[in-house]
């Protein structure tokens, strides 16, 4: 039976944010705002105290699970749910309000680009000094040396300072690190996503190593797919609060209908990223030749309009689909145009993706959509709408409910012996 090596009991975690009270004022003369001003030097304690308002925030709250030898689990939930609160409490980067937590071996972390390296140290020294860091002597460190420096491809900028790293760069020396010093726990936030997709796979392949060796891996990421590939089992967070402590398909499959639940405005998600400028506010789907259909169904016309609070002449609007199980299906990017793209269209606040035939199997799909504007993330939602699809023909081949095979259909044609 394997040995228990992280037990976390009652695990919670609060800041303590201030809101600064809105006050509606009247214009000021220029000599009213400089008395305000200098008297807010000798009265600033009570001015803070007036102005305002504290709140305690509960990132994490009353959390309980065990890890054993070789788990490898996945965390998931969506943004601010507190999955990498609970990384960083786990690796004693933060401290936890309340709970207890048991520890048993050595653990490296992979969290934010930027944490772990000594920025004015090379490559060459961060090696050294990370597994000093782990407990390891020069001459362990020696033996995996040149395995780490090939891993991570960057044998040319190994005496280079590692701030001058590029992200990707970075990322690949620290995840070599990691994984390659044989700490008995591993720690991996969505930090991967900034590698390119074969540098991805290769850490994928490792971590799986990694896990039958015997050692735990601690997975955070919003890919459920690779979730479900990777992990044995699953951590579902909601709001600070453990949902689900299960296999990973089933935390995946809990994971999504929870959001089936979500009946607010999209304007009132507040599980959003991106810098806010223009934020997607609605969106309409509709079906037929007319358009006047919400029913979608295979081999039918398809318009999706997205509804924004801004335009820009820059604007790029991104969407993902993915099927039951969380897997990407199609990507559709507003930015790669065809002769068929029309641009040139007055229609106000709101983007427009047609599609002639669909060619989605029958079934329900969830959306993910990214907005871009000034070469910057201005709006992130997962799970912004789902998309159901009815059984149709695709140019005259019958496809009824889809046989677990696939999420896709394409036009096509048999040629048979006689």
């Amino acid at each position: 039976m394997s040995e228990t090596i992280i037990r976390v009991e009652n695990l919670s975690k609060s800041y303590i944010l201030g809101h600064q009270n809105s006050k509606k004022e009247s214009y000021k003369s220029l000599r009213e705002s400089i008395s305000n001003t200098v008297g807010s030097i000798f009265n600033r304690s009570h001015d803070e105290i007036a102005d305002v308002n504290l709140e305690e925030f509960w990132a994490l709250k009353d959390i309980s699970f065990d890890v054993k030898q070789g788990d490898r689990l996945g965390i998931i939930g969506r943004n601010g749910a507190g999955k990498s609160t609970l990384l960083k409490v786990l690796s004693r980067i933060t401290e936890p309000t309340s709970g207890r937590i048991s520890i048993k071996g050595r653990v490296a972390s992979l969290l934010e680009v930027g944490t772990g390296f000594h920025p004015e140290l090379t490559g060459r020294e961060n090696i050294y000094l990370n597994g000093a860091i782990l407990g390891m002597d020069r001459l362990e460190i020696k033996k995996k040396f040149d395995e780490i420096v090939d891993f991570s491809e960057v044998e040319k900028f190994l005496d280079t300072p590692v701030k001058r790293y590029s992200s990707g760069m970075y990322v690949r020396l620290a995840f070599a690190v990691a994984a390659h010093l044989e700490p008995e726990i591993l720690i991996v936030d969505e930090v991967l996503a900034v590698g390119d997709a074969q540098f991805q796979k290769k850490c994928l392949g490792k971590m799986e190593d990694v896990g039958r060796e015997g050692r735990a891996i601690l997975f955070v990421s919003h890919n459920l797919g690779l979730v479900q590939t990777l992990c044995t089992r699953g951590l579902f967070l909601q709001k600070g609060i453990l949902q689900l402590d299960d296999t990973a398909r089933q935390c995946v499959s809990g994971y999504l209908k929870s959001f089936e639940s979500d009946s607010l405005n999209l304007l009132e998600r507040t599980d959003r990223r991106g810098k806010g400028l223009i934020r997607l506010s609605d969106i309409k789907i509709t079906s037929e030749d007319d358009y006047s259909s919400s029913t979608l169904s295979v081999g039918r016309p398809a318009r999706i309009a997205f509804h924004i609070t801004e335009v820009s002449s820059d604007l790029i609007l991104i969407f993902t689909l993915y099927d039951q199980y969380g897997q990407a299906i199609v990507n559709f990017n507003s930015s790669v145009h065809g002769q068929e793209d029309r641009n040139d269209l007055d229609i106000g606040k709101v983007v427009i993706c047609e599609i002639n035939e669909l060619g989605l199997l029958p079934g329900r799909y969830r959306m993910n959509i990214a907005i871009f504007s000034d070469g910057e993330l201005q709006d992130a939602i997962e799970a912004a709408t789902t998309i159901d699809v009815e059984n149709g023909e695709l140019r005259g081949r019958a496809i009824v409910t889809a046989s677990g095979y696939g999420s896709v259909c394409f036009p096509h044609r048999w040629i048979l012996p006689a």
